[in-house]
């Protein structure tokens, strides 16, 4: 479909501006930060309009290193956007994933759900089927689009999503969070009065994705950061596991960044290294035959572990 896809599924790169979007803006360095990684995720969505195979390899692995992620975000999204849109042709994304996009996976699963919100699908479980346990981070990336793009809505009026139930909605508030580091700019008291101002029963899954979006993106430095680990007060922990997936997720896609090791260094007191070496332990004899999501029980795992070595230290 090439270029005509571009043409009738285009993003305007303005979509990924503060003003566009009507975010606020405490920090020129963040705002400049933040713009620069939505525009990295548009180039990679649009070059998954525009080619497959090893010429989209080729212009993902072009972006800068640190960036690149965001790329593959971007391009995930578009590749399942034309599978959902191609029903004789529907695999797309597995090949992505199971290929070129293989290092990347956190992030392409994420990517994955930008289009299961833009198409307003109340499912993941297509995605879901590519991976049982990060496949969760599709409802994450949906959750990440509404309060992108909707945040009066999802934000400001705190809804939910219709659409979703069950262990779905606090996926979506995973993702949601992660949206807050755009929304309130990286201002990191606005946004934990963001957090505190939502329902107390969903601030644990809010904060994570804060802490993911913190340690992945950056944007604040240390004496920020160390301040969000204090607003977090009761939710520490789950502050911490999020910046632990974003170590992983580095690790993973061998693109470590200095930022990400610092978020570390004061969410998890560990390095980025060390962080993403608890995710990986605490994958150990995961159940995933039972009523609860093993994606929740990983978590929990990270977050209960980043609190017993805090408290050992």
């Amino acid at each position: 479909m090439g270029g005509l896809s571009r043409i009738i599924f285009g993003i305007s790169p303005e979509e990924a501006s503060f003003r566009t979007r009507g975010f606020k803006c405490r920090d020129e360095r963040a705002r400049a930060r933040l713009e620069h990684v939505g525009r990295t995720f548009l180039h990679g969505y649009h070059a998954a309009l525009e080619v497959e195979g090893a010429q989209l390899a080729a212009r993902l692995d072009a972006v800068e290193w640190e960036l690149r992620g965001f790329a593959f975000e971007g391009a995930a999204m578009g590749l399942a956007l034309l599978d959902t849109l191609t029903p004789w042709r529907r695999t797309r994304l597995r090949t992505f994933v199971e290929g070129a996009g293989a290092a990347h996976a956190y992030m392409v699963f994420v990517g994955a759900g930008w289009s299961l919100a833009r198409l307003r699908r109340g499912t993941a479980r297509p995605v879901m089927s590519l991976d049982p346990l990060l496949g969760w981070l599709a409802v994450d990336g949906y959750g990440f689009h509404e309060g992108y793009f909707h945040w009066p809505d999802y934000v400001t009026r705190r809804k939910r999503p219709r659409r979703l139930k069950g262990y779905a909605l606090r996926a979506f508030d995973q993702g949601l969070g992660r949206s807050l580091w755009f929304v309130e700019g990286a201002d990191v008291e606005g946004i934990a009065a963001t957090v505190e101002a939502f329902e107390v029963e969903r601030r644990a899954d809010l904060w994570s994705g804060v802490g993911l979006a913190c340690a992945y993106a950056g944007g604040v430095e240390g004496e920020g950061i160390e301040t969000l680990r204090v607003r977090a007060g009761r939710f520490a922990p789950q502050l911490a596991q999020g910046a632990a997936f974003a170590a992983k997720a580095r690790q993973r896609a061998g693109n470590p960044a200095p930022h990400t090791d610092r978020a570390c260094r004061v969410l998890c007191r560990l390095s980025a290294e060390a962080a993403a070496r608890v995710t990986d332990e605490a994958l150990r004899h995961l159940p995933h035959d039972g009523d609860e999501p093993a994606y929740e029980i990983w978590r929990r795992r990270i977050a209960g572990e980043l609190a017993r070595l805090k408290q050992a230290a």
